[in-house]
């Protein structure tokens, strides 16, 4: 017989999952959703409406001022040093939406930006550029509408489109090429879209900045048959995996011209995040097993070294030794990804019990904000993991997360000129910038969580600037059968997370587990690591996460440590 403790958790589990599961045909549920989506549409063209009245064809928007900033060169560039003189924009906003106007059946405007690039866009300016940045904003957003284009559905009007943004994208990856001119093949954080790698260019970048390239320029030549754009990704990537500790950790920032460390602190925030990322989406992508085998290991390293309860700290790569204590939103991708590889209850919870909507730096040993950053610049990162957890596990409670995140939005950023960046959240000062991100990623993973049509008759990927890459068997060396029939996002029963999930597959969570069990293999498995912090208490059950030993999940006794669920 069950303790009394375990007859409630199982009586509410069986209350939860009967509500779940009529909640989603209720058509209230529907309207709802259809309700949200209509108000994450006119949010978007609320932003992109007051971009081309007042910014068009300049970079950025400054909705405050209603004016411009041709910020291309200054992304990435802190100290804002050899800003060009005579650049005027290249439309980085109007590139950078293009696949959200798709998303949201927009073909008219879609069509209209087409014809206004085809005809006005030029690379050949004298602007010194963030490859990182131009990359997944400008390159990214070309080759994914390039795509969009050229998909059987019928988007644009006959004989407008002749590979016009194709070629555009094939102009800039030949610009780039300069930059990994480098003795290790890591390519200069920098690079001048017409003059090349200009003389006494610093040498320092980040892991970011090498190892997050592989998707658009891989497709870049997948798309144009010419293998130099992928082979320079790729030499850059292997050669950065070559460089990880022998605790499988990689540093924040490094020397393209030695290869050698410069921060040897690391975590899966700023200057780290997209590498991960990318490892496991190129495996999607492309079909090799050596982008899995390099995540596998690189992610089974940072639960160790990174985790602390459902929170991740930095590390030092060469000794596993905590160093900054510290939170951002660039981290809030991570339970996104853990989604998109993971059985769903093997996901981060840590961010459903977070109170921020609008998430700022934030120390964890200290339980406080950054003293000193505390700004929140319209970043998706929050928005994209709710998007991917609700299609791992079509809980009702992330569409009440999104429709939060719209609401805060609305209420604390929206101007008359556009949506403004907070420059602390503390008092909701704002500050005149409105991100292209804004509209590319944060907008767009908003309207797909209440509308995700879009992915209903093709799979895709999602670059870390939110643009949809599909998955095509012409691209693949062994493409995992999982992605063929059904999208790699949605997860929509129990079985099916089993069938679908990566990490399932090539992973044993237990060999205790029958169902679990991969033909006797025993493979290290992410959920198999304690927490290396065992002075850690729990206030909430949904801070215990799975056990390291069987995988089950914990809850949290009253004396603030975890223990097993004995129902499951």
């Amino acid at each position: 017989m069950l303790p009394r403790k375990s007859v409630t958790w199982v009586l509410l589990f069986l209350f939860i999952f009967f509500n779940l599961s009529t909640s989603q045909s209720d058509p209230r549920w529907a309207a709802k959703k259809r309700r949200l989506r209509n108000k994450v549409r006119t949010m978007f063209y609320h932003a992109y409406d007051n971009y081309m009245i007042h910014a068009f064809p300049h970079d950025e928007l400054k909705p405050l001022s209603k004016s411009f900033t041709d910020s291309l060169s200054e992304l990435g560039n802190l100290k804002l040093e050899h800003l060009p003189q005579d650049y005027n924009g290249s439309a980085l906003t109007l590139i950078d939406s293009l696949s959200s106007l798709v998303i949201m059946g927009n073909n008219t405007e879609f069509e209209s930006a087409v014809v206004w690039l085809s005809e006005n866009l030029t690379f050949d300016v004298d602007a010194r550029v963030n490859l990182f940045e131009c990359n997944i904003r400008v390159l990214g957003g070309l080759v994914s509408a390039h795509l969009l284009a050229t998909d059987s559905t019928d988007r644009l009007g006959q004989g407008v489109y002749k590979n016009q943004l194709l070629t555009l994208a094939e102009d800039l990856g030949k610009r780039f090429l300069p930059a990994f001119n480098t003795p290790t093949g890591l390519p200069y954080a920098w690079i001048n879209l017409k003059y090349g790698v200009v003389e006494n260019e610093t040498t320092e970048t980040s892991t970011s900045g090498c190892g997050s390239l592989i998707l658009e320029m891989g497709a870049l030549s997948r798309l144009t048959g010419d293998p130099k754009y992928e082979s320079a990704a790729l030499r850059s990537l292997r050669k950065l995996w070559s460089m990880r500790s022998s605790l499988n950790l990689l540093g924040t920032t490094l020397d393209v011209s030695t290869g050698d460390w410069i921060e040897y602190s690391s975590g899966i925030g700023a200057g780290v995040d997209s590498f991960y990322e990318y490892l496991y989406k190129a495996h999607i992508l492309f079909g090799k097993e050596e982008f899995w085998r390099m995540f596998h290991s690189a992610y089974i390293a940072v639960q160790k070294y990174f985790r602390h309860g459902p929170w991740y700290h930095e590390a030092d790569m060469r000794t596993g030794k905590a160093t900054y204590w510290q939170l951002t939103s660039l981290q809030a991708f991570w339970p996104g990804l853990q989604a998109g590889n993971s059985k769903p209850f093997h996901i981060s919870s840590c961010w459903r019990h977070c109170c921020c909507k609008l998430i700022p730096p934030y120390l964890l040993d200290h339980q406080m904000l950054h003293p000193t950053e505390k700004y929140y610049p319209l970043r998706p990162e929050f928005a994209e993991s709710t998007f991917y957890l609700y299609q791992a596990t079509k809980d009702p409670w992330y569409i009440e997360v999104g429709e939060s995140i719209v609401n805060s939005l609305n209420l604390y950023t929206k101007v008359e000129g556009g949506f403004a960046s907070i420059r602390d959240v503390t008092t909701m000062q704002l500050e005149d910038h409105q991100h292209s991100f804004f509209l590319a990623e944060t907008c767009k993973y908003l309207y797909l969580l209440f509308d995700d049509s879009f992915l209903v008759e093709q799979n895709y990927v999602f670059t870390t600037e939110g643009h949809p890459l599909p998955v095509l068997s012409s691209w693949q060396d062994r493409l995992p059968d999982t992605y063929i029939h059904s999208n790699w996002t949605s997860l929509k029963t129990e079985k099916e997370a089993r069938r679908t999930s990566a990490m399932s597959k090539q992973v044993c969570p237990s060999t205790t587990l029958n169902s679990w069990e991969c033909a006797g293999q025993q493979i290290e498995s992410a959920c198999h690591i304690p927490d290396v912090h065992s002075d850690h208490r729990c206030l909430t059950d949904e801070e215990c996460g799975i056990d390291s030993t069987n995988c089950r999940r914990r809850s949290c006794s009253m004396a603030g440590y975890c223990g097993l669920w004995l129902f499951i």
